[in-house]
């Protein structure tokens, strides 16, 4: 059987319901050959991810996952293999955003609350081990207080930009995080493209974000179909880009998703893995 992967998937340190533990224990039993936790603007889960990895056969990779606009289209950036001395370094670059963040939870939980919805700050807060909140963590509260049946439901309904309530704070600079990406040694990756671009919007971005430093892209995807994935291979080949590819598992929060396999049809070759792995190997040894 071929060996796999997964580059990309999210603990209690973010938007997820797993601890880096249990996700590594999942990996296992897998039988992945490695696996990144990829959190949403954090580093602060890799500390017990990485030595839980210690001593496990899977091999643990530390990652995050930015939230970055282009355009005024959100992009989310992959960062892979990043140096134990560059995790603070994170926390400091995503400082700023994080405060943009509160406040946008704080304005959101204030119109739901005018709106008739009988949910607090407190509470949303208290449900994550995250240091910030997000649209998953509400929508897990709506859910369980009856007013949606499902965390997809909230999303397309109550926490939909156009439903009003909800609107999203600024994000960071997608070229600007790639570099920042690069500067600490670790690998770029554009997440899940097709998500929030077309083919055009990819044409359009990709050769400016090769210019900042961009070296990977996700051709492996949950929601891909062979279609998609195709195309995302094709891309990234006519823009010499490493691929990778991941679940984007949540845990609960996204219950059609399971580690490793996605709907039940995602392999991510480990080879992939190889090559990423090899990169930032070669970026450290020229910084």
């Amino acid at each position: 059987m071929m060996k796999t992967c997964d580059l990309h998937c999210h603990s209690v340190f973010s938007d997820g319901t797993c601890t880096p533990e249990e996700l590594l224990a999942q990996a296992e039993e897998k039988g992945l050959g490695a696996l990144a936790l990829t959190d949403h603007n954090t580093s602060k889960g890799l500390r017990s991810f990485i030595a839980a990895g210690e001593n496990s056969p899977v091999t643990a990779v530390p990652g995050c996952e930015f939230s970055t606009d282009f355009k005024e289209t959100e992009l989310h950036i992959v960062g892979l293999f990043f140096p134990r001395t560059t995790w603070y370094d994170i926390e400091s670059y995503v400082d700023h955003m994080h405060e943009l963040k509160r406040r946008s939870n704080v304005s959101l939980i204030d119109r739901l609350r005018k709106s008739g919805y009988a949910i607090t700050y407190e509470e949303v807060e208290a449900s994550t081990s995250a240091d910030m909140f997000n649209r998953a963590n509400v929508a897990a509260v709506l859910k369980r207080k009856g007013y949606v049946e499902s965390i997809k439901e909230a999303f397309q309904t109550i926490l939909s930009e156009r439903a009003g309530l909800y609107v999203p704070a600024k994000h960071l600079d997608s070229l600007g995080t790639i570099r920042f990406i690069r500067d600490c040694g670790a690998v770029p990756v554009l997440a899940h493209p097709f998500l929030n671009l077309d083919e055009a919007g990819l044409r359009e971005f990709l050769p400016l974000a090769k210019e900042a430093g961009l070296l990977a892209m996700e051709t492996h995807y949950s929601t891909f179909d062979e279609p998609t994935t195709q195309k995302a291979i094709e891309l990234a080949e006519q823009f010499g880009l490493l691929q990778s590819g991941g679940s984007d598992y949540h845990g609960a929060n996204k219950p059609d998703i399971s580690l490793g396999v996605g709907r039940g049809s995602l392999s991510v070759p480990y080879e992939y893995f190889e090559a990423l792995r090899e990169s930032a190997s070669h970026l450290r040894s020229v910084i």
